[in-house]
Order: C-alpha cells, then sequence, then structure tokens
C-alpha cells in the first residue's frame, strides 16, 4: 500500500503542475490577444502618421513649385538688404547692392587693391583698412564674412588663407578705407 501511496503522490504532483501549466497557457493567450490589440491600434496609429507625412510632402512640394515661379526679376528687385541677411550665391549681373554694408566695404577694399595693382591681403590687413583694428575679434569677424564671400564666389580665397576680388568687377557703393 506504500507504493500506491507514492503513485497516487507523483499523480497528485503532476496534475498540480499540469493545473498550474493550463493557468500560466490561458494567461499567455489573453496577454497575447490582448497586444495584437495593442499591436492593431499601434499599426493605425503608424497608418496616420504616414499619410499624414505623405500629405505634407505632397504640400510643401505644390508650394515650392508655385514659390518657384516667382522671375528673377522679382528676385532682384530688393530695395535694400538686410543686416544679418543670407549672402547670395554671385552670378554674372547680380549687383553688390544686394550684400549688406559690411560685406560691400570689404568688398571695395580688394576691389581698391586690384584697382592699384595689388595682390591678395589678409583678412587682419582687411581689418586695418577698415579702420576696425587688429583685436582678434574683430578679425576674425572679417576672415568670417571674406570667407562667406569667398564660398559664395564674389572672392576668391587664396591656398595662403588670403583673400582677392573675385570674378564680379565694378564699383562698389560707399567703398573705401575710410568706411
Amino acid at each position: 500500500m506504500a507504493e500506491g501511496c507514492a503513485v497516487a503522490s507523483v499523480l497528485g504532483m503532476l496534475e498540480e503542475r499540469e493545473a498550474a501549466a493550463r493557468v500560466r497557457v490561458e494567461g499567455l493567450r489573453e496577454e497575447a490577444v490582448r497586444l495584437a490589440e495593442v499591436l492593431e491600434a499601434a499599426e493605425i496609429e503608424l497608418d496616420r502618421r504616414v499619410i499624414a507625412r505623405e500629405e505634407l510632402v505632397e504640400a510643401l512640394t505644390l508650394s515650392a513649385a508655385k514659390t518657384t515661379d516667382v522671375t528673377e526679376a522679382e528676385q532682384e528687385t530688393v530695395s535694400s538688404p538686410v543686416p544679418g541677411s543670407v549672402v547670395p550665391s554671385w552670378r554674372d549681373g547680380l549687383p553688390v547692392s544686394v550684400l549688406t554694408p559690411g560685406y560691400q566695404r570689404i568688398l571695395g577694399v580688394l576691389e581698391e587693391r586690384r584697382s592699384a595693382g595689388k595682390g591678395p591681403v589678409k583678412a587682419k590687413e582687411i581689418a586695418v583698412e577698415l579702420g576696425l583694428g587688429t583685436t582678434p575679434a574683430k578679425v576674425e569677424g572679417v576672415r568670417s564674412k571674406a570667407r562667406r564671400l569667398a564660398d559664395r564666389g564674389w572672392l576668391l580665397l587664396e591656398a595662403s588663407g588670403a583673400f582677392s576680388a573675385g570674378r564680379w568687377s565694378g564699383a562698389v557703393p560707399g567703398a573705401g578705407s575710410s568706411a
């Protein structure tokens, strides 16, 4: 009879484990249903966001197309540049007056040097010619502006770090070393 109790005890343990496994399986099924609902909601949200992005891209494309329809003549009717405005890329026929006075003064110094037959000049020399002195802050400000002009094709940046007049030519309004 001791053997019968041992078998019943083992059988009872197995039944307990089976019941626990059933409870676990049911819990996981419920969790899977809940996760499927969460996944469906997330997929709906993703679809909405994709559609919103696509609609925005389409609207921006249409807006950009309308904006680029503005003629070049209308773009060049800017009466006076705004300080801190972007330096436009140089192109043939673009007047120096589209630049702010600070940039025009730098071009004036280089135009005077070109007219006098002088070569490239360092930012420190430009700062001196503009009457700004040789303090590092002033020289770096001039260098930054001159580099921006060089990047946009208004000036040439030599390998030595000196600047010279670029492809543009003509009078610079208000140019001069006394400016």
